[in-house]
């Protein structure tokens, strides 16, 4: 069964919201009055094996007094540089 529920409904409600998905339900959540996506379960065939998951497999990264940023966090979790597009005001 799918329910249409709005983004503030979602926040208000998340928690519960999750356990009715596990248990099968569907959402379509409207943002502004329009459908802007769907809350939908997902089936164990389509979930990867754990061990092959970077977030699994990734090394503490400790807390916020290790003196590292955001940055520092996503490139021990991602590796390399992550590339950022930044929009310039004129």
């Amino acid at each position: 069964m799918e329910r249409t529920i709005n983004a503030k409904q979602l926040r208000a409600s998340l928690p519960e919201t999750v356990e009715r998905v596990r248990r099968g339900e569907r959402f379509t959540v409207l943002y502004r009055s329009r459908p802007a996506f769907r809350i939908v379960p997902v089936t164990d065939a389509a979930l990867p094996p754990l061990e092959t998951d970077s977030f699994y497999r990734a090394p503490g990264v400790g807390r916020s007094t290790d003196r590292r940023f955001a940055k520092d966090h996503d490139k021990i979790l991602y590796g390399g540089k992550l590339a950022r597009r930044v929009k310039r005001r004129r």
